[in-house]
């Protein structure tokens, strides 16, 4: 028994110190893997800056350790910032060491408006005399829109372009929700507004039939012109190449039909490169990443005037409140209203740039947002930056902005708001539910979801729908200096291109964040500034203590697995958390 009681306690004791060692060692090697990547990169003559594209685009990248987790258990899955993007395409065009920029196009998980943005900017570095060559076993239609740019566009032997058109295929779940016995009660203002058509059709309705149409017909011209002036091809030629799908034929067909100039394996790419940057086959040829040019010094004096010009990111779903997994990574409505109370007050910051990339959310907190935008205008300059989108709540917190600027791919408008109450009586009987109930006034159980609306219920919820809508279209008016009737003309809920939204006055300008950032600077009357990104990023200590362990499955596993899917299960995981009434576009438009 003695014998049996040391080996037990030296078991367990040998187990505690062999955790903690393990701990310790796993720490070590975090924390190296974040020094590592904070030290300052040297950049080699002759060097290639390589955007290796496969994965995610997103606004701007949180450093986490849910990402140091992805590097240690080799997951495939990328997530890249757009600013880190077009910062290092910059760094790469002022670098006098950086010959050229190497494109391998993968796949990457984002809209054409980001796209563009992308490819304005890899158009600005040809300026400086610099290449850009491009590769790609198999191009996505995204991806080769992008690469199209380059001055070779190199495709494998084996491999295809996609290149079809684009179409939008949205998903319907009213007959799956009328099999399990819910019914949506839907109240809405605006004949567009088509994001409760999932729930209650089959089918779209003949005016979002006419708006999605309207709206993919000027994103395919934007991709065909670009493609166009960077190969030399006529659009009737492009449209007529789309219509054969290519993609089937052999990749020889690519290059007879000049969407590709050389077939190469990958392998030989390498030395390809070598040629362009006059370097013999033996020699060995610098090659930059994404995460190297993160780290290259800007070729630039710091400034010394103090002056700040904010770059203000506000991207996801509009939400009222934190502490909900829908607001995990959206605009949190308490949180944005103070940053910008803190920009309002801080004299140093001279001017806000407002980048907005939402699709909307609850009405609610736009209208606190744009209340707290209104605020900021007082004391300074306010130009928005549209990304992919900013429609419903995400241009009512645009509209009152001094100018709005957008790519014009970014949709945008979608001036409408709606409410969304499930109705579960029918689920509830079928599953052997009842329920009773007792109550002091004739609407103590307003919203109970185990019986319908009856029609007061209804007549006071599009009461308050219609007098949302009103607010709106009122806010609209007042930002863009037009009367109720004109916003009402161009709103209805219909969803624009900013192509379009310019034509109507809803933008001021066609462009990127650097057309943004050049407003803000002339606006703002300033020569010398720095420009600071807003909210902080938190550091890595920060994100560590503020993970939750159960986000890592979400956050990575599932997106990477789910793939496109993933937003349809964000919808159906989140619907309950939603705010009752909503300011934003479908909940899925499924471009392609």
């Amino acid at each position: 028994m003695k014998d049996f009681l040391k080996f037990t306690l030296a078991t367990v004791t040998g187990i505690i110190l062999s955790s903690i060692v393990l701990f310790i060692i796993g720490m070590v090697t975090l924390f190296g893997i974040v020094s590592t990547s904070d030290t300052e990169t040297v950049v080699k003559k002759n060097s290639v800056m390589m955007l290796d594209l496969n994965g995610t685009l997103v606004e701007r990248t949180q450093e986490s350790p849910l990402g140091i987790l992805s590097e240690l258990f080799s997951d495939d899955s990328n997530t890249y910032g757009l600013d880190d993007i077009l910062s290092s395409i910059k760094k790469a065009k002022e670098n006098e060491n950086i010959k050229g920029i190497y494109l391998q196009a993968s796949m990457l998980g984002t809209s054409y408006a980001s796209l563009q943005e992308i490819r304005n900017a890899l158009l600005d570095f040809k300026e400086s005399g610099k290449f850009i060559i491009a590769y790609g076993d198999s191009y996505t239609q995204g991806l080769y829109y992008l690469s199209s740019v380059a001055d070779k566009v190199l495709l494998n032997p084996k491999g295809m372009i996609e290149w079809r058109g684009i179409a939008s295929a949205p998903l319907f779940y009213k007959d799956l929700l009328q099999k399990l016995g819910i019914e949506m009660q839907i109240f809405k203002v605006g004949t567009y507004k088509s994001a409760v058509e999932p729930f209650t059709s089959t089918e779209m309705s003949p005016a979002n039939r006419e708006q999605v149409t309207a709206f993919i017909h000027s994103i395919w011209g934007q991709v065909t012109e670009g493609v166009s002036a960077s190969r030399s091809l006529p659009v009737d030629s492009l449209n007529a190449y789309a219509d054969r799908m290519l993609m089937f034929y052999p990749a020889e067909e690519s290059v007879q039909c000049g969407l590709a100039d050389t077939l190469i394996y990958r392998n030989d790419v390498r030395n390809y490169l070598k040629q362009w940057v006059d370097l013999k086959e033996d020699d060995r040829l610098p090659v930059l990443g994404l995460n190297d040019m993160i780290n290259v010094k800007k070729n630039m004096p710091k400034d010394k005037s103090g002056n700040i010009v904010a770059v203000y990111y506000a991207s996801g779903e509009i939400t009222d409140y934190s502490g909900s997994s829908a607001s995990e990574e959206g605009i949190v409505g308490t949180k944005v209203i103070r940053d910008l109370r803190k920009l309002k007050d801080n004299d140093d910051v001279k001017a806000v740039v407002l980048r907005v990339n939402s699709p909307g959310g609850s009405a609610f907190a736009s209208e606190q947002i744009w209340h707290a935008v209104k605020e900021l205008k007082t004391k300074k300059p306010v130009i928005v930056s549209m990304g992919d989108y900013a429609a419903s709540g995400g241009y009512y917190i645009s509209c009152v902005a001094d100018t709005i600027v957008a790519e014009p791919t970014t949709l945008t408008g979608s001036i409408g708001i709606f409410g969304m109450i499930p109705n579960a009586k029918e689920l509830s009987e079928k599953i052997g539910l009842t329920y009773d109930v007792v109550k002091t006034n004739k609407f103590a159980d307003f919203g109970n979801i185990m019986r319908p609306f009856n029609e007061d219920e209804k007549t006071l919820m599009q009461m308050m729908i219609a007098q949302g809508y009103d607010t709106f279209v009122s806010r609209c008016a007042e930002g863009r200096n037009m009367t109720k009737e004109a916003i009402e003309k161009v709103a209805e809920g219909r969803v624009w291109t900013g192509e379009a939204a310019k034509e109507l006055g809803l933008v001021d300008e066609l462009g990127g964040i650097d057309t943004a950032l050049e407003i803000a600077v002339k606006k703002a009357g300033i020569e010398g500034y720095t420009v600071v990104s807003y909210p902080a990023k938190q550091d890595f200590l920060s994100s560590l203590l503020d993970t939750k362990p159960t986000n890592y499955v979400e956050a990575q596993i599932l997106k990477s697995k789910l793939g496109e899917y993933y937003q349809q299960f964000g919808m159906l995981k989140n619907l309950t958390e939603r705010s009752m009434i909503q300011a934003r576009i479908p909940f899925e438009l499924n471009i392609k």
